[in-house]
């Protein structure tokens, strides 16, 4: 019979398939419905079965499995006398109801009543009330103690059980007992509250606690047994049925362990719902309150004493929310409080945890709502008895940070030691916050210069170890030996003060505006002069520039210029001011006599950064015009042929751009000197920072290069001509383009062979490091067609004689 009816059930599922897909839920919920009132028809049945399946009974377990299994076999030959539409409408169906109970398996609790959905997600009206005041979304205090709570409940089963828990039905009763009588044995408590234990009989421990169960069964057994120990234990706990309801976040019926307590089953509800009350949750028994619990007391002391542990039936309620009031601002926990009776301000920002320790101690501020009308604001002393006041619904309370400014204190800052803040006294002035030139020196210097000691050999051998020197002298005692040492090495190691400028911020107290004193620093510290001593105020800040910091006039700008190579006292000098190129080398005792001043090579910092820039901007410009008529280019060619030689054109340029933008400019200004230079025809030039002159030994080759057939360094002849060393090298190949052939000078400078002067029989003379350079012809590629014009902006700039193997790689 009941088959048949789940079979009706099931077909008349399926003849509504649209109404299910509408709403999975109610349909689902009536479905559960039905099949309880089928379990109540069936409840004779199985409570027979219950009985047949006693642990106790041998013989009617025997018996419960002969009609279990009976029960069985008739349902499989239902099964197989249903029609295969039927079966097939049945099969979908379950397979239904399994995908609807998936759905639903993260909402539901045991008792399957699903959760409100998106209910931890909306804030409340208040808390959107005091997000609008505040400007922050202040959590409700407590939320996070549920915030992990699993979705489903754990039974508790290997927990320790305590001395007054009470036995009841379905509880696993292990008794050992050794001597007379030897017993090994696990019964379960029946609803009568009695146990079977065998050679003894049936014993009733109904109402008995834990604690009484080891003495309760000794005297028991000793009625008939004697000469025997035994010791007693609890197996499986029995599951109880409690029901949490109210604003719950998952109300329903739930089936935990017997050990469980009300904040256990909180917890595997998720806690109180966001408009559920944390401070009154009652627990209700036989319809009467037993217990009524304030999550705060656990929550801010740890305090469980007024948990209860939970019986069949017990009801936890929980009822909303009761009045609330927000505390904002410099505490260790912002939050919103539900308040209980007569809870004042004090108390409140206790639940709060207190001041932080930037918070104010003169100044609280409690927004309120007056008559249910309008808001109004209060203002209290923390130390004051005004603290005593009640809060009352709806009040936002907010603590002031104290105040950032320091009182009765000036600041040294900049290029200094240390930025410091010192105490300010009466009369205090500049000489007592800066008393010496060593507060000036930053800590980087010593850093930096402690570092050295830790330079790798081979570092050392190519920087050199000698001592320095000053004042206009080489830093090294031995020229030579500083080949390897930069001036950037140098510079790096301290930032040089500007001792003619130093100023003072003041805040003008009547104004608010701030002022600045400009003072020497150099007649404070150097001169002692009492008229640069000036008086300092609280709140003054002393800031220290560097020259770096501000620009200051050339004559009192630091300059370091190496000097490398032929000199008779190479190395890094600091120049002095207006001293020109010419003035300095000669100050340092002038080249040796292996210097060939022709092939000197000037850089200078300056002048490579704007190389940079204009190198940069000029390959952007080029790679602008080849982007922009390269579609032009491939729409004019005639056939494919054409066309795939353009596109070889254009990605062969492409390919020369990139490989330009990886050439770093030296910043060379060419000097233009004879080629029987001496130190006379050294220009006047005026020395910048950075500047750097390198004179080699006088070289003893010609380079021949670019489209010839043998690219060589060949010896030096004061007689040969540019066709001579041409055939040294085999001539030109049948590639080149000698027409556009070039000589890069030694110097620098680049001088076309089709040049007029090049032409004339003296100036047609090569020098010694010289270099002839034979370019493609024009027709080659496109890209061999600027090989002239690129190559000579590149030595334009010092680039070297490397730029030419990257661009013919």
């Amino acid at each position: 019979m009941r088959i048949k009816i789940k079979e009706n059930l099931i077909v008349e599922a399926e003849k509504r398939p649209k109404h299910l897909q509408e709403d999975k839920k109610l349909i689902y919920v009536c479905l559960v419905a039905i099949l309880v009132m089928l379990g109540m028809f069936g409840s004779g049945h199985s409570s027979a079965q219950s009985r047949a399946l006693d642990p106790n009974s041998e013989k009617n377990q025997t018996s419960a499995g002969k009609s279990l299994a009976t029960e069985n076999t008739n349902s499989k030959n239902l099964e197989l006398q249903r029609p295969p539409a039927l079966q097939n409408r049945q099969n979908d169906s379950v397979k239904y109801q399994a995908d609807l109970a998936n759905d639903e398996q993260r909402d539901l609790p045991n008792s399957g009543v699903a959760k409100p959905s998106g209910l931890e997600d909306v804030p409340t009206e208040f808390q959107r009330l005091i997000q609008s005041s505040s400007g922050k979304l202040l959590p409700i205090f407590g939320r996070e103690l549920f915030s992990a709570a699993p979705s489903t409940f754990a039974p508790i089963d290997r927990i320790p059980v305590t001395a007054d828990y009470q036995i009841g039905p379905g509880d696993e009763i292990i008794i050992r007992a050794w001597g007379q009588i030897d017993i090994d044995y696990r019964a379960t408590v029946d609803r009568n509250g009695e146990i079977f234990v065998p050679k003894v009989g049936n014993i009733n421990l109904s109402g008995l606690k834990y604690h009484q169960l080891n003495g309760y069964l000794k005297t028991f057994i000793g009625r008939i047994f004697k000469n025997f120990d035994l010791t007693t234990s609890l197996g499986q706990l029995r599951s109880i049925q409690i029901y949490l309801v109210g604003h719950a976040n998952r109300p329903g019926t739930y089936t935990v362990s017997s050990m469980s307590t009300v904040i256990s089953a909180l917890f595997a509800a998720g806690g109180p719902s966001l408009v559920g009350s944390m401070r009154s949750i009652q627990l209700k028994r036989a319809g009467a309150v037993v217990a009524d619990i304030d999550l705060y007391n656990l929550i801010s002391k740890g305090d469980i004493t007024a948990d209860m542990r939970l019986l069949p039936g017990d009801v936890i309620f929980i009822p909303p929310v009761g009045p609330q009031a927000a505390v904002s601002g410099s505490v260790n926990k912002p939050a919103i409080f539900e308040l209980k009776a007569s809870t004042n301000l004090r108390q409140i920002l206790e639940l709060a945890g207190g001041v932080s320790s930037v918070g104010s101690a003169d100044k609280v501020t409690v927004e309120r709502i007056a008559n249910r009308k309008n808001r109004t604001v209060e203002e209290f002393d923390w130390n004051r008895t005004d603290l005593t006041m009640p809060v009352a619904n709806g009040d936002s309370i907010h603590v002031w940070p104290i105040s950032p400014m320091f009182e009765r204190t000036v600041t040294l800052r900049g290029n200094v030691h240390k930025t410091s803040r010192r105490p300010w006294r009466e009369g205090m002035r500049l000489s007592d916050l800066i008393p010496s030139k060593e507060v000036l020196i930053s800590p980087d210097y010593w850093v930096r210069q402690n570092s050295q000691t830790r330079t790798p050999d081979s570092e050392l051998k190519k920087a050199g170890s000698n001592s320095s020197r000053i004042n206009g002298q080489s830093i090294l005692d031995d020229g030579p030996d500083i080949k390897g040492l930069e001036k950037a090495d140098l510079k790096r190691m301290l930032e040089e003060v500007n001792w003619e400028y130093a100023v003072i911020e003041r805040l003008d107290a009547n104004t608010l505006q701030q002022t600045l004193i400009p003072f020497n620093l150099g007649q404070l510290l150097l001169e002692k002069n009492d008229e640069s001593n000036l008086s300092l105020m609280p709140g003054d800040t002393v800031v220290i520039f560097s020259k770096s910091d501000l620009p200051v006039p050339v004559s009192q700008q630091t300059k370091f210029v190496t000097l490398a190579g032929e000199f008779k006292s190479a190395g890094i000098y600091k120049a002095l001011p207006g001293e020109t190129l010419q003035q300095l080398v000669r100050r340092v005792g002038g080249i040796t006599g292996d210097a060939y001043l022709y092939s000197a090579e000037f850089t200078r910092e300056s002048n490579r950064v704007t190389q940079t820039k204009q190198l940069q901007s000029w390959l952007d410009r080029m790679e602008r015009d080849l982007e922009s008529g390269a579609a032009s280019r491939l729409q004019s060619a005639a056939d494919a042929t054409l066309v795939a030689a353009e596109k070889a054109n254009i990605e062969a340029r492409r390919v020369a751009i990139q490989r330009m933008r990886a050439l770093k400019p030296t910043g060379r200004i060419p000097l233009e000197l004879p080629f029987d230079a001496t130190i006379a025809n050294l220009p006047d030039i005026a020395l910048e920072d950075g500047d750097k002159l390198t004179v080699l030994p006088r070289p003893s080759v010609v380079y021949v290069m670019g489209s010839v057939f043998n690219e060589n360094s060949f010896i030096y002849r004061p007689n040969k001509t540019y066709e001579e060393y041409l055939a040294l090298a085999g001539g030109v190949t049948r590639d080149a383009d000698d027409s556009r052939a070039y000589v890069l000078r030694a110097d620098g400078t680049v001088v076309p062979e089709n040049n007029s002067w090049f032409k004339l029989g003296s100036n047609r003379k090569l020098m010694p490091g010289d270099a002839i350079v034979v370019p493609e012809k024009q027709d080659k590629s496109t890209l061999t067609k600027h090989f002239r014009d690129w190559t000579q902006i590149l030595y334009q700039f010092g680039i070297g004689v490397a730029a030419l193997k990257v661009l013919r790689n």
